[in-house]
């Protein structure tokens, strides 16, 4: 199993502007390779980024000598990540390929490649990390995973540079405990509330932080562009968006590894992100949340460790179904943090939904999958599945 450790680099000056040199040579091969690869479509050839690799190793050193200063895989690297942005497009699952700019997402990669001389190309020793043509870089942490280095992907992002290092590992990182299943359910005063009751408080990074950015953002608009102080008002304001990403992804990376290790069936609402961020009143509370990077990490995570993550259908009134009688409270607003049932039984909103989740796994098939909408469903899983929604 590939895993990738992302770690923060502390490199000299004369590393940080080889990082530099070599983010704009990857680059410039990328958009090179892109523009090649429209210019062959329309003369009525089929482009490949394996003829296009090709072409730049035979012109590079003529034409692009400079290209020479920094590792051969860079520029190689970038047109193989130009191929797949191709495939991808193919098969309808992106955009077409766009130029690249300098300055956003720069970042180069070095293969760890056969060893040459019994040493490979890549070398992590303690908190160090030796790289082809820089030598040895310092790193803020040592590298959690052990096993094969396959590859280091240098990045940049508000002034720092990082190294995600991708390892061939035998073994996950922990072990998972079978704690049976859970149903989640989604918030905006509490990020996840499950059905035992417990209740996970999001950090709300960006609401927190809104103050500082602002003032941030005012102070570059008042800058000259092109200016010294424009380029020292860019760097404070990229700081602090990355301290608000930097908050949320470290809390949303400790609460979905907790899940998935203690759950082996997690249940979780298929919401409509997009359609709830429309709303203006509560669009930047919504979007600080981060709900579908909660379930992309769920997603991987209960893969990794043998779980299975249930995506329950998106019109499931699992807040308005009383837990204990299955009675409908249609009058329900968003206001009613708590409401009673007819049946007696008091209800906190968050809770009663999660429960009604965790009993709506039921009705799922075992690959995860919506059963009302999956093919091939069954008549009794669909006639029951109907009977929850109404």
């Amino acid at each position: 199993m590939l895993l990738v450790h992302k770690i923060q680099l502390n490199p000299n000056n004369k590393q940080a502007t080889y990082f530099a040199r070599a983010c704009g040579v990857s680059r410039f091969a990328y958009n090179w390779a892109l523009n090649e690869w429209s210019q062959q479509y329309e003369a009525g050839r089929k482009p490949n980024e394996i003829e296009l690799r090709k072409q730049l190793n035979h012109i590079k050193a003529e034409q692009f000598p400079w290209m020479l200063e920094v590792t051969k895989v860079a520029p190689q690297q970038a047109i193989k990540n130009l191929g797949q942005a191709f495939n991808r497009f193919f098969k309808k699952q992106g955009n077409y390929p766009r130029f690249k700019k300098r300055g956003i997402h720069d970042s180069f990669r070095a293969d760890n490649g056969p060893p040459k001389k019994g040493e490979n190309a890549v070398v992590i020793t303690g908190k160090k990390v030796k790289l082809p043509r820089i030598g040895w870089v310092r790193m803020r942490e040592e590298l959690r995973f052990s096993g094969q280095i396959m590859s280091v992907t240098i990045s940049r992002r508000a002034m720092r540079w990082y190294a995600a290092i991708s390892v061939d590992c035998d073994q996950l990182p922990h072990e998972r405990k079978n704690h049976g299943k859970v149903g989640v359910d989604l918030g905006i005063t509490v990020l996840a509330t499950l059905s035992n009751g417990q209740k996970y408080v999001g950090p709300k990074a960006h609401q927190v932080l809104l103050k500082q950015l602002r003032r941030s953002s005012r102070k570059l608009s008042r800058r000259e562009k092109g200016s010294q102080n424009y380029k020292k008002a860019v760097n404070e304001l990229s700081k602090r968006h990355a301290r608000v990403a930097d908050i949320r992804g470290d809390a949303m990376h400790k609460l979905t590894t907790a899940l998935t290790l203690n759950y082996s069936q997690i249940g979780i609402e298929d919401l409509n992100v997009r359609g709830m961020a429309a709303n203006r009143k509560w669009s930047r509370h919504i979007m600080d949340q981060s709900f579908y990077e909660f379930r992309r990490q769920l997603s991987y995570k209960a893969k990794w460790y043998g779980g299975e993550l249930i995506v329950v259908d998106r019109f499931f009134a699992s807040s308005k179904l009383c837990s204990s009688c299955g009675a409908r409270k249609s009058d329900l607003t968003l206001k009613d943090r708590e409401w009673t049932c007819p049946c007696g039984m008091l209800h906190d909103r968050d809770v009663n939904a999660a429960i009604n989740i965790e009993m709506w796994m039921s009705t799922v098939s075992s690959t995860g999958i919506d059963a009302c909408g999956a093919e091939g469903a069954d008549m009794r899983t669909r006639s029951s599945c109907e009977t929850m929604r109404h």
